[in-house]
C-alpha cells in the first residue's frame, strides 16, 4: 500500500490535492501550481538527511509529473544523468504521446529495482479485469519481468480504444508513479538519528 503521509508534509500535502489521471498529458492542476512552484529539493526534504541529491530532484520530477505539468517534469528529469531520471522521461514521454521517444529512454534504463514490483502489481491488475481482458493486455498475466515497451504499446492502444483497458492502464500507470516516487524518496533521504 502507498502510504502518502510516509514523504514528508510537502509532498503528501501534493500528493492530497485532488487531480485529473491521464494516459496523455492531462490537465494541469491549477491548485497545486503556487506549492509546486515553491518547492526545491532542501525545502520538500527539510529535517532529512539528504543522502542522494539525485534522487530528491527525481521527487520532484515526480510530482510535477503526477499533476501534469509535463514540461516541468521534463526539465528536471532530462538533467539526472541516472537510470532514474530516464525512468521519469520516459513515463513523461510516454503520456505526451511519444511512444517512439518513450521507448528510447526506457532502453536507457536499465532493469531497474522497482521494475519486479511493477511486474507483479500489473499482473494482479490484469487478473482483476478477468474474462474482459483486453487480449493486447494478456502479456501481463505471464511475463516474466516487467516490459516497459509493451506498456507503451498498451497504453498507446488504449488511448484511442478507451473502456476497460484505458482503466487498467491508468491503474498500472498509478502503481508505477507510487513504486518509482517512493524508490526515489527512500533513496534521497533518512530520518535523522
Amino acid at each position: 500500500m502507498f502510504d502518502s503521509t510516509a514523504f514528508g508534509y510537502l509532498f503528501s500535502t501534493l500528493y492530497a490535492i485532488p487531480h485529473q489521471s491521464s494516459l496523455g498529458p492531462g490537465t494541469p492542476t491549477a491548485a497545486a501550481r503556487f506549492a509546486l512552484n515553491a518547492l526545491t529539493v532542501d525545502r520538500a526534504f527539510e529535517g532529512l538527511a539528504l543522502v542522494d541529491r539525485e534522487m530528491a530532484r527525481a521527487c520532484l520530477s515526480g510530482i510535477w509529473l503526477y499533476h501534469n505539468y509535463l514540461d516541468e517534469s521534463h526539465r528536471i528529469s532530462q538533467s539526472i544523468t541516472n537510470d532514474t531520471g530516464n525512468f521519469w522521461h520516459a513515463i513523461l514521454h510516454r503520456r505526451e504521446p511519444d511512444a517512439w521517444n518513450s521507448k528510447y529512454w526506457f532502453d536507457r534504463v536499465r532493469p531497474h529495482p522497482v521494475y519486479p514490483a511493477l511486474q507483479v502489481q500489473a499482473g494482479l491488475l490484469a487478473r482483476g479485469q478477468g474474462n474482459e481482458l483486453a487480449p493486447e493486455a494478456r502479456f501481463l498475466l505471464d511475463q516474466s519481468e516487467w516490459q516497459p515497451h509493451r506498456f507503451v504499446d498498451l497504453c498507446e492502444m488504449a488511448r484511442v480504444q478507451g473502456g476497460k483497458v484505458e482503466s487498467l492502464c491508468l491503474a498500472i500507470q498509478a502503481v508505477e508513479w507510487q513504486v518509482l516516487f517512493a524508490y526515489c524518496y527512500r533513496l534521497a533521504a533518512q530520518n535523522p538519528e
